[in-house]
């Protein structure tokens, strides 16, 4: 007696039934072909990166954690292991149960943490605000909006040794900075006004970068927003803060997090304009300055630099999001 299997069940048992067809198969192939030529095109990226990032920062590290060759009977000799007590020398606040006094290792750290992130606080706000207006102004439609533009990028194309080197002229005692106000202020002699002529530098070369970046996020506005804003009455004010900071917040935080990272590694503007004295010795000076000295200690003083970045990095990462970083970058790159 023969069975027969009804048509319907047939269809369904037929399409539960894996269904390979040669199209498929061939671009599942391509794919993984595609995929094995990208990881050999990338490879050789991969190994550069390795050998100029990765290679010195770990080398970096394991040299930190060793002493300082000593000169024993007029020869050099290997330092040995030093364990934490290169970090510990930096970081020491107390000496002998007292505060160290200035010129020690813990002193000289503090004193240039202190004022690495005073030029970075105060030159990123004045970057922001003055940014934030020149890129209002690049954003609207008026004749020769281009050359505007350009001519506003000058500053920041101009290499950071010779700005230094044309600010430090503007503020010498016989420079215009004197002669147009009518003063005789040591600009580069004494502490406040050489921390003021490192700022007003910095502002001046690095505004651009910030305006460039918050207008990549205002073009991004559509005009309707604002002309809808408009039919229902809204201010000028109101338009501001209510369409245009909330709409533009995602690139200025991220505009904001790499103009306050490039300024935790400042060296250029106070090293030329005043050879780090009168108080205005960065962390990336100091580092500079204890090579000199010793490798090993200048090489934990350079990751303990990188770790209050990294720090820095992550609080802000950790505060804006993931989403609003990468939308933000996107947008500077559109």
């Amino acid at each position: 007696m023969s069975t027969q299997v009804p048509p319907r069940a047939a269809s369904e048992a037929a399409t539960r039934e894996p269904h390979h067809t040669p199209g498929k198969e061939s671009a599942d192939r391509r794919q993984i072909t595609q995929g094995r030529s990208a990881s050999i095109l990338l490879l050789p990226t991969i190994i550069l990166l390795a050998v100029v990032i990765v290679y010195p920062v770990v080398n970096a590290i394991i040299m930190s954690f060793q002493k300082d060759a000593g000169l024993v009977n007029g020869f050099f000799v290997q330092g040995g292991a030093a364990g934490f007590d290169n970090y510990t020398h930096w970081l020491a606040q107390q000496c002998n149960g007292q505060s160290c006094p200035p010129g020690t290792l813990g002193s000289q750290f503090w004193n240039a943490f202190g004022t690495t992130f005073f030029f970075a606080i105060v030159t990123v706000a004045l970057e922001t605000v003055l940014g934030f207006w020149m890129a209002i102004i690049m954003a609207r439609t008026f004749r020769g909006r281009s050359a505007v533009r350009a001519a506003v990028l000058v500053p920041w194309a101009i290499p950071t040794a010779v700005t230094a080197k044309l600010w430090f002229f503007i503020f010498a005692v016989d420079g215009i900075a004197n002669s147009l106000f009518g003063t005789h202020i040591l600009w580069t002699g004494s502490e406040w006004p050489a921390k003021w002529a490192i700022i007003i530098s910095d502002v001046w070369k690095t505004t651009p970068f910030m305006a460039l970046l918050i207008l990549a996020g205002l073009q991004l506005i559509p005009d309707e927003v604002y002309e809808a804003a408009k039919v229902d009455g809204a201010s000028t004010w109101q338009r501001f803060t209510q369409i245009t900071l909330p709409l533009v917040k995602p690139a200025l935080m991220v505009a904001i997090l790499f103009r306050m990272l490039d300024a935790l590694r400042m060296f250029d503007l106070p090293y030329i304009m005043t050879q780090g004295g009168n108080n205005t010795t960065t962390l990336s000076i100091l580092v500079v300055d204890q090579i000199r000295q010793g490798f090993n200690s200048a090489a934990a003083l350079s990751t303990i630099t990188f770790l209050v970045i990294f720090i820095v990095a992550f609080i802000f990462v950790r505060f804006l999001g993931a989403n609003a970083v990468g939308a933000a970058t996107s947008a500077g790159k559109k």
